[in-house]
Parts: structure tokens; C-alpha cells; sequence
């Protein structure tokens, strides 16, 4: 049996709709050269049934009739077994009503599939690398780390459910000016630890971390470094630094459900990888030399300007490290590599896609997913975003506060780019309100059911659910597939997190209207199964969320 079976009968309708056209244009009916595209979508009320055709209107021009007449005609060569209504409404449209035989068919797969049932093989063969977080090394990781990081893992674990052979990787930004600085703060808090007085500069890390790294250094080294060079000083500290700063974010990480298969160091570039990446595109006639440094022609690719990539002192520009970077990343053989970076980057582009075309590279074989910012809210003020003020940034104090199952949903609630409201009060409310609680619930609420039932879901007769709220549930249980394709497609996470939240409603919908534990006990063997099968649809989007599925709350 197929896996998605919405779309199967969607497919269907399409095929009879085609035939219906080729019928009456064969029997004189509809003067066409030939049958038209035939598309069909789920009307937004229900009321018009369960799909919804404009082949009629998109006809007429050519056919030259008017559009109702052609839908009585469409109608009259119909043969559609799975149809079991069918009316013209407004100006032509055609609106189907389905038997529920197909309905009761996706239960039974449902309940066959399992943890699988959602998966498709829509990437079925394509490697894709998804890039995300890659922080500098050089403090905690924030409360915007923390929605691109949920935004990638998730898109991840989407396009994991849509087939794609993915790879989740961390860049980690290990050179350059900004690990001196790590070093130097480091190094400062050090001697301050050692008695010696001390100038904090401006530009320094001044944060509570580098004095607990400072501390945990003196715990292991004492005051042997000083014994050293300032050059020698300088390096201890930073790898000491750079290291526990590694580790901290990667600990973060995994206590927030997130795991990367690969941690691609920057330094690894440096100078061979880069140097190489900007011959390759020197021999491709897109490097020149001007004012002693070298510029990438990114403008022969629709960037606004050229790009410096090797400054005149002959160091490397952050453009060169991400040339090799992703150089190296078309070379290890992905079909598509999709990099999801903050809103703040957006002008960067332009300049990226410039550098994928130029190695002769599709110009969309990188995507770049931007992630709009996010607003702290208590009690509906927004928080200053300050420890100084009393407040918390990090990913790990929010975490703590509202929990990791309420932090991934409220991170991918909305739109990417979208601008995010995090209200931390709501967040960790036990109401109907707050979103998260109410999906959980509905689990728990399941589960709670199959526990308390006085039958069992065997020998079922699933003809009996008949009522309005069996029906809207076990539609919205078939939608999960097309909810899957929709979200890998789009790489909006937020489609899956509404999709929760709707199968939810239905869910609490059929609870307050259809007693499971009835005198009918074929009536209630086959709301069991209804159960049982909600159970295992909601569990699955809640797994592939990254969210706990509870069986009591």
C-alpha cells in the first residue's frame, strides 16, 4: 500500500477528472485540441466539500462555452468510484465529497506503519548538508543561536522524513581576530587570579565564563605560565579557552536535543584550502589583482560589487575562509547545501550564491534558510537582553527556566522569517494557552484512554465512524504526509508545529464529542482504534519536533 494516501486519491481525481475532459472532447461535447493541466486542492471551507476543481473556468476561454456548462459536462463523463457527492458551485467550480472508505484504509495503515507512518521518499537518492549555529567559539551560545539551532535540527529531521540522506555540520569559527581576543581576555583574568593588577580594554570578553575558564586553568596550571613567554601565554590560554568554550556549546547543544554528525574547523583552511580555493577560481578568470590585493569578480554573478578575498598585507579576508569552506562542501558531493544563518547576514548572499556559480556550480544548489530575530517577553514587556540588567541571553538559562520541550516548539512556532515573540510566562503555563501544553496534553489525554478502555482495538468494523468529528480527525491523521512534504519542500519547520497543534484540536474535538467507552462494543472497538492511531500520528510529529510525547501530565 502506498504511504501517503491523500495524495494517492488526489492523484486519482486528477486521473478521472483528465478522462472526464478527453471523454466529452472525444464525443463532440468541449471543443479543445486537448485536455487541459487538471489540478485539484482541499477548499478552505468545509462545507465544499472535500476537493475542489477551477478546470471548468480554466477551460471555458479556449472551449469558448460558459464555465457551468462545462462543469455539467465534466460532471456527466465523471467516473470517479471514490466520489460519493459532487456539485458546481459560484462561477464553475466543482466540488467533491469522498467516501470514507479511503479514510478508513489510512487508519489501518497508520496503525501498520507505525513510527514510519509520514515518511516519504520525495529526497529519495539526494545528500544534503544542512549548516547551522556555527557561533564563534568565543562565548556562550544566545537566545538567537537558540532558534536557528532548533530551526536546523528540525528542518534536518524533516527532510530525514522525506527521504533526503542528510548531514547535520557545525562551522566552527576557530580563526581569526576574535580567538586572539578569547586569548588575551583569558590570559588577563589569569594574572588577575594571580594578584597582579590588571587593565580590562574595551574589546575584551568580559563575561562571567572567561573567569570560570581562568579559574579552572590556574586549578591546573597554577602560576607556571607566567614562567612563560607572553607569546607562549598567549597560545596556552587560548587553547584552553577555545577548547572548554568547544565543549560547553557542544554540551548545550545535546541538553537541547541537537547533535551535529560533523564539526568542521576553520583553521583546517588555513592558508593551504584557502589558497587553493582562490587558484581554482583564478584559473576560471574570476580573480584579479588591484591595489595589491585580490578581488573575486563576484559581480559577473549579480553581487552589487567585486569582493576583496586576499587584503594587501596578504592576509585572508572572512570572504576567503567561506570560498574554501564551501568549496570543500561541493566537493564532498552534496546535492544541496542549506546554510541557516541570522537575519543579520542576509547581505551576504548574494556574494555566496556569486562563489557556488563561479566553481560551476547550480547558483541554487545553496540555500540559506534566514532567521529573523528573537524578543524575550514577561508578562508581555520585553526583557532587556543585558545580564548587566538582570536578565538572562544564554540558550541554557532559557531552557531552564521554561523547559526544552516548550524552547524547540516556541522557536519554530512561526515563520523563519518572521519576527519571534518568546513569552516565557506563557511558555511555562499548565493552560489550554499555552501551545505546547495543549499538544502534550492531548497525548497524555490518549493514553489515558487506551489505559482506561474496556475493550480492545482487535475485530474492529471501522464503517461505524461515521460522526462529523471521527471524520475531521481522520482527515487531518491523513494530512500528515502532505504536511511532511510540504514542510521539506518549503524548509519552514513552523507548517509541522501548526499541523500539531490542528491534529491536537480534532483530537479534543472527537474526545468531547464521541465516548470511546460505549454500550456498543463494536462502536467502541472501532473508536479504539481511532485512538490508537491518533496516539501514534501525534507522537511521531512530536518526535520529529524534538518534543517529548508524555503519557501523563
Amino acid at each position: 500500500m502506498h504511504k501517503n494516501l491523500q495524495a494517492v486519491v488526489e492523484a486519482k481525481l486528477v486521473g478521472y477528472l483528465a478522462e472526464s475532459v478527453k471523454k466529452a472532447i472525444y464525443d463532440g461535447e468541449l471543443d479543445l485540441d486537448q485536455v487541459p493541466e487538471v489540478s485539484v486542492e482541499i477548499p478552505r471551507e468545509k462545507e465544499h466539500g472535500d476537493y475542489a476543481t477551477n478546470l471548468a473556468m480554466i477551460t471555458a476561454g479556449k472551449a469558448g462555452m460558459n464555465p457551468r456548462k462545462i462543469a455539467e459536462i465534466i460532471i456527466e463523463n465523471l467516473e470517479a468510484p471514490e466520489v460519493e457527492d459532487v456539485s458546481i458551485a459560484g462561477p464553475g467550480f466543482i466540488n467533491f465529497k469522498l467516501n470514507n472508505n479511503w479514510l478508513y484504509d489510512n487508519l489501518r495503515l497508520i496503525i501498520g506503519l507505525g513510527k514510519d507512518y509520514g515518511k516519504i521518499d520525495q529526497g529519495k537518492g539526494k545528500r544534503v548538508q544542512i549548516e547551522f549555529v556555527s557561533a564563534n567559539p568565543t562565548g556562550p551560545l544566545h537566545v538567537g543561536h537558540s532558534r536557528g539551532a532548533v530551526v536546523g535540527d528540525v528542518t534536518a529531521s524533516i527532510m530525514e522524513a522525506a527521504g533526503y540522506d542528510v548531514e547535520r555540520e557545525y562551522y566552527i569559527n576557530d580563526a581569526g581576530n576574535q580567538m586572539d581576543i578569547l586569548a588575551q581576555s583569558t590570559l588577563l583574568r589569569y594574572k588577575e587570579i594571580m594578584g597582579r593588577d590588571i587593565e580590562m580594554p574595551e574589546d575584551v570578553y568580559a563575561g562571567d565564563y572567561v573567569i570560570e575558564i581562568a579559574e579552572d586553568l590556574y586549578k591546573l596550571h597554577g602560576d607556571e605560565i607566567l614562567n612563560k613567554s607572553e607569546q607562549k601565554q598567549l597560545e596556552i590560554c587560548r587553547e584552553y579557552a577555545y577548547q572548554e568554550m568547544l565543549k560547553n556549546i557542544e554540551e548545550d547543544l545535546k541538553d537541547f536535543g541537537i547533535e551535529f554528525d560533523s564539526w568542521f574547523s576553520e583553521r583546517t583552511l588555513h592558508p593551504d584550502k584557502i589558497n587553493e580555493a582562490v587558484a581554482k577560481l583564478r584559473a576560471k578568470g574570476y580573480i584579479y589583482e588591484e591595489e595589491d590585493a585580490l578581488w573575486f569578480k563576484s559581480t559577473d554573478f549579480g553581487d552589487d560589487k567585486d569582493r576583496v578575498v586576499i587584503k594587501s598585507d596578504q592576509s585572508p579576508t572572512y570572504l576567503a575562509a567561506d570560498i574554501a569552506y564551501h568549496l570543500d562542501k561541493l566537493e564532498r558531493g552534496f546535492d544541496k547545501l542549506i546554510n541557516v544563518w541570522g537575519a543579520d547576514h542576509h547581505g551576504y548572499i548574494p556574494r555566496m550564491k556569486a562563489v557556488i556559480e563561479a566553481f560551476g556550480y547550480k547558483r541554487d544548489t545553496l540555500e540559506v534558510i534566514v532567521v529573523q530575530m528573537v524578543t524575550l517577553l514577561r508578562k508581555g514587556k520585553k526583557m532587556p537582553m543585558s545580564k548587566r540588567a538582570g536578565s538572562f541571553v544564554t540558550m541554557k538559562d532559557v531552557n531552564q527556566e521554561v523547559g526544552t520541550d516548550a524552547a524547540r516548539y516556541y522557536y519554530i512556532m512561526r515563520s523563519t522569517d518572521s519576527h519571534l515573540d518568546f513569552d516565557l510566562e506563557l511558555a511555562k503555563e499548565e493552560s489550554t494557552n499555552n501551545p505546547v501544553y495543549y499538544v502534550q496534553y492531548a497525548h497524555a489525554r490518549i493514553h489515558s484512554i487506551i489505559d482506561n478502555a474496556e475493550v480492545d482495538g482487535s475485530d474492529q468494523n471501522l464503517d461505524l465512524l461515521q460522526d462529523p468529528a471521527e471524520i475531521d480527525l481522520m482527515k487531518m491523521l491523513a494530512k500528515y504526509p502532505e504536511e511532511i512534504k510540504l514542510s521539506a519542500e518549503s524548509r519552514q519547520p513552523h507548517h509541522l508545529t501548526s499541523y500539531a497543534y490542528d491534529l491536537a484540536t480534532a483530537f479534543h474535538a472527537f474526545y468531547n464529542n464521541c465516548r470511546v467507552n460505549t454500550e456498543d462494543i463494536q462502536l467502541s472497538k472501532a473508536r479504539l482504534y481511532l485512538v490508537d492511531a491518533s496516539r501514534q500520528v501525534l507522537k511521531n510529529v512530536l518526535t520529529l519536533l524534538g518534543i517529548s510525547a508524555p503519557a501523563e501530565m
